[in-house]
């Protein structure tokens, strides 16, 4: 009986829709099809509900959404007033205002208060002002989305107390509207109020909508839209940002070079190597032959650089592109520019030989910080200009009364990347190798400390070993004792190859060291003492000039030689090249220096060898090859 009174009841619905169908329009049809849905939802359900005679009586009573007003005047006052004092004006005039009113006259105050930071304090204590505050809260819940979101970022400029409960309402309406926003309006408040969000403590808030857009992420549909939120909110959101590089492979292909050049710099920002995300922004930097402006090519330059990421093609058209501009470079963008390269490890030479020309034209105009910036760029990569002799003369000039001034761990960072060029002075050594300077880095545990402190090794070593008529001073010999630290770090492939192999080589312990730690702050891949017909002498017996603490007080017997093992791995080269980094071309000199013959063993001669036999003769050929070369000399 029940299903025949509904199958009834439907069909009286069904006939009564059709009787008017024709004479409502879109908007009334929608509107029957949800009243029709609501009366027989709650007629199956509620016994006694009765159903009414007409489905016009029930559309007049059911108000399904809220219609936008029409145009008044009073909206082209908003939109055309200059001042304050005029908007403030028609919240107490004769115009009758809506919903909408109040929250438009809000943006637009906005909007005319943005640059005036000293008007704004005395704005919030307007009378017209709070009442316009009140208005919008009476009614929050009948303005329109998009009136909502551009509120909330006008409230947040406007800068209204954190205990604001009209600030507080409309937040908590936007909170409660999010699923209903459209994806645009998500991405509106990720531009232009997350950041107020953090600072004024809306943390539910920026929490919700975070969530909504990790959840509705597929909507994104553009570029632009992409790379806002990457920029904006990225960084809030782990879930987020893998969903944004997901969606970022998907619609690389439509970036212009500014877009590819905000997700880079935003990856940057991060510290993200998306290595994926990164080869298809570097395929259509490649492919593409969109023209790079001046301001592009100085953050591709400096993302690449600090993601660490070597893509030789791209590298090669930052550098073209750049060598055509580098005269209209500032000092500071200059010094930038080579830093990012230093950190790319590439190399550029006309590149460089430009930038060395630019420092020497503008000498007048460039500061300390910039030209420490570019010493140091040219230093890592061992860059030594054509006209040495004028630049350095530069810099000696420029920074001989400054050094004092700069900070302390930069002050041995300078000295460092001239001892590395072989341009240290005799005073700069003496700067920082005075008691007073060092003392503070001689106990430091920090990372930075410890870096700062294995820098003046280096440079206590270039004192001692390429500066014959250096008098002092000089680190304490306490000092110079090798730290745990220098031998704890984790092994290499290459590295625990090696070392097998010549442990095979030399049979037995007292013919030779692996993993020698010197006072000159260089760890040695192993160490062996030949007499002068090649044969092993026991290493533990004589004296040892380069330890700290040696173990044996014999002198050398003459003609004696003693071998360096030293490894090169991938790392220490230039990108795409054989030369040496400058660390390492440093550290190759003091060794030479200490009175050893070198045994190179790079990674790319190395890895072409399969059989522990291979391995062995290769050794024992290079071992052979340092001592004619020293024989020969």
């Amino acid at each position: 009986m029940m299903t025949a009174c509904l199958v009834k009841r439907c069909t009286c619905l069904l006939r009564e829709a059709a009787r008017l169908a024709p004479a409502v329009s879109p908007v009334g049809q929608l509107r029957l099809a949800r009243v029709a849905h609501k009366t027989l939802t709650s007629s199956a359900t509620s016994p006694s509900s009765h159903f009414p005679s007409s489905l016009t009586e029930l559309v007049e009573k059911e108000q399904v959404f809220t219609p936008y007003p029409e145009r008044q005047e009073v909206d082209d006052l908003i939109e055309k007033a200059t001042r304050a004092d005029e908007l403030l004006e028609l919240s107490g005039g004769s115009h009758s205002l809506h919903h909408n009113h109040a929250a438009l006259i809000l943006i637009q105050l906005s909007r005319l208060l943005y640059e005036k930071p000293e008007d704004k304090a005395s704005l919030i204590q307007d009378a017209r002002f709070q009442q316009l505050l009140h208005l919008v809260n009476s009614q929050i819940t009948l303005v329109w989305h998009g009136t909502l979101v551009k509120l909330l970022r006008s409230l947040y400029a406007l800068e209204l107390p954190k205990s604001s409960k009209e600030l507080r309402s409309v937040e908590q309406e936007v909170r409660w509207r999010l699923r209903r926003l459209k994806y645009k309006y998500l991405v509106f408040l990720v531009e232009s109020c997350v950041t107020s969000m953090q600072e004024e403590h809306s943390q539910e808030l920026l929490a919700e909508l975070l969530m909504h857009l990790e959840r509705r992420w597929t909507e994104i549909e553009d570029g632009r839209t992409l790379v806002a939120i990457m920029v904006k909110a990225g960084h809030l959101s782990e879930t987020l940002m893998n969903r944004l590089e997901d969606k970022c492979l998907e619609l690389v292909e439509q970036f212009g070079p500014n877009e590819l050049r905000k997700v880079l710099v935003t990856l940057a920002a991060q510290s993200r190597r998306s290595v994926p995300l990164l080869r298809a922004i570097s395929y259509h930097l490649v492919q593409k032959p969109f023209p790079l402006t001046k301001g592009v090519l100085l953050d591709l330059a400096y993302a690449y650089g600090k993601l660490s990421f070597h893509q030789t093609q791209v590298s090669q058209r930052l550098a073209a592109d750049l060598l055509s501009l580098v005269p209209s470079l500032t000092p500071s963008e200059v010094a930038r520019c080579s830093k990012s390269f230093a950190f790319l490890k590439y190399l550029n030479l006309p590149l460089f030989e430009a930038f060395a020309q630019h420092i020497l034209n503008k000498a007048k105009n460039i500061t300390p910080p910039h030209l420490c910036s570019i010493l140091l760029a040219f230093a890592h990569l061992n860059f030594h200009p054509e006209q040495e002799d004028q630049f350095f003369s530069l810099v000696h000039e420029r920074l001989g009364s400054e050094l004092a001034h700069l900070e302390p761990s930069l002050q041995v960072d300078l000295v460092w990347a001239l001892c590395v060029l072989q341009q240290a002075l005799e005073a700069e050594l003496q700067a920082v190798l005075h008691p007073e300077f060092h003392s503070q880095f001689l106990g430091g545990t920090s990372l930075k400390d410890q870096s700062t402190f294995q820098k003046l090794l280096h440079i206590n070593a270039t004192a001692c070993l390429e500066h014959s008529e250096y008098t002092g001073p000089l680190l304490p010999a306490s000092a110079l004792v090798p730290r745990p630290s220098a031998l704890d770090k984790k092994a290499t492939p290459l590295q625990k190859d090696l070392q097998e192999t010549l442990k095979g080589l030399l049979g037995s312990t007292d013919r030779g060291s692996l993993e020698v730690a010197t006072h000159y702050g260089w760890v040695l891949d192993a160490e062996v003492l030949l007499d002068k017909d090649g044969q092993f002498l026991p290493l533990r017996d004589f004296v040892a000039p380069h330890l700290a603490q040696p173990a044996g007080n014999q002198p050398l017997p003459v003609g004696a030689m003693r071998l360096a093992f030293l490894r090169w791995e991938f790392p220490n080269f230039n990108s795409r090249s054989k030369d040496l980094l400058g660390r390492f071309v440093l550290m190759r000199r003091h060794v030479v220096a200490a009175g050893f013959l070198v045994v190179d063993v790079p990674y790319y001669e190395w890895l072409e060898l399969k059989s522990e036999w291979q391995k062995g003769a290769y050794l024992k050929d290079k071992m052979r090859k340092a001592v004619a070369e020293e024989l020969a000399k």
